[in-house]
């Protein structure tokens, strides 16, 4: 029998759908358009995103009533889930979880898999990228795959308000866990939330120091933005390493990004190259970032963030 079913694994954060799960779910509404299928958002533990899964798309809900996160239960799940359903593909965010349990899952079923999901092509097929970002393949991981979708590609599918979808309740047996989080020790700095930012002020060793860094802060503060960097900032300890975006950091695409003081190394590149409009300050005028940039500055960084914040200052006030 044909399946009929994409399952999207939808997570949520104090009852929030996270952002690079609503982009899930949109690839999973473009794969829908080209093969007719429909889409199922599954949630784990609490119901209340029911209604977000149905405004963003979601043909059905399905909910399992479940603790908080633990690698291996979240794995027996999809995977009962998705055999259940004869699922034709399961996709997720490629976020720290679900990037884990994708892995699982594509084991457990048998199923091929493809991370970082960058877009759908005419046929089907994943296109994702290689090498640090310089260059980019498709991947057709076939019938059944599961596939863990990059931030800031896909975008957010439209919302409609009110819609309302069928929500269906499901079990799956708990066995014995091999694994069991206790705790998680969360760090006051931990709260940085650089997945969902519009604007983004990132900083890199062209900085100088920690204390001339404190500009970023200053910018990113008056602008209403995140903080970033680029992996040297973080190696002198200029600022914690979960404000680091890039290839070993976070994947963003803010709608503004500032990079002062970033050479534009591909590993940095990779992890921020989606953003809306790039504004770019470097002392190098052949600096690589930019070339992704939409507006180059030429200067030191230590004079022009300056004179950005005091105008910015002046046309707010």
């Amino acid at each position: 029998m044909e399946k009929q079913t994409i399952l999207v694994y939808l997570e949520t954060a104090e009852d929030q759908v996270i952002k690079v799960s609503l982009e899930a779910l949109n690839a999973a509404r473009q794969l829908a358009a080209k093969t007719g299928k429909n889409v199922t958002a599954v949630l784990i533990g609490s119901a209340a995103a029911a209604g977000a899964a149905a405004a963003y798309g979601a043909d059905e809900v399905v909910h399992v009533a479940a603790d908080s996160y633990q690698a291996d239960r979240y794995t027996e799940i999809l995977t009962a889930l998705y055999q259940r359903a004869e699922a034709s593909a399961l996709l997720l965010g490629s976020g720290r979880d679900g990037k884990e349990l994708a892995a699982r899952v594509a084991a457990r079923v048998g199923a091929g898999c493809v991370t970082d999901a960058m877009a759908l092509a005419e046929d089907g097929s994943w296109v994702r990228s290689v090498y640090g970002g310089s260059l980019q393949e498709s991947v057709d991981a076939g019938v059944g795959a599961v596939v863990t979708v990059r931030s800031g590609t896909f975008g957010k599918p439209e919302e409609t308000a009110g819609r309302t979808v069928p929500v269906t309740e499901e079990t799956v047996e708990n066995s014995e866990l091999k694994a069991v989080i206790k705790e998680a020790v969360q760090e006051l700095s931990e709260s940085v939330n650089l997945e969902d930012a519009e604007v983004i002020v990132a900083g890199g060793r062209g900085m100088g120091s920690a204390e001339n860094f404190q500009l970023v802060r200053d910018l990113a503060e008056l602008l209403g933005g995140v903080v970033g960097a680029s992996r040297p900032a973080i190696e002198d300890g200029w600022v914690p390493r979960n404000h680091q975006v890039g290839q070993s950091g976070k994947i963003v695409a803010p709608k503004l990004y500032i990079a002062c003081g970033i050479s534009g190394a591909m590993q940095h590149v990779s992890g921020m190259s989606g953003s809306g409009y790039i504004v770019a300050i470097n002392k190098d005028e052949d600096a690589p970032i930019f070339d992704v940039a939409d507006v180059g500055i030429v200067g030191n960084v230590m004079d022009i963030l300056p004179l950005m914040i005091e105008e910015i200052k002046a046309r707010k006030s």
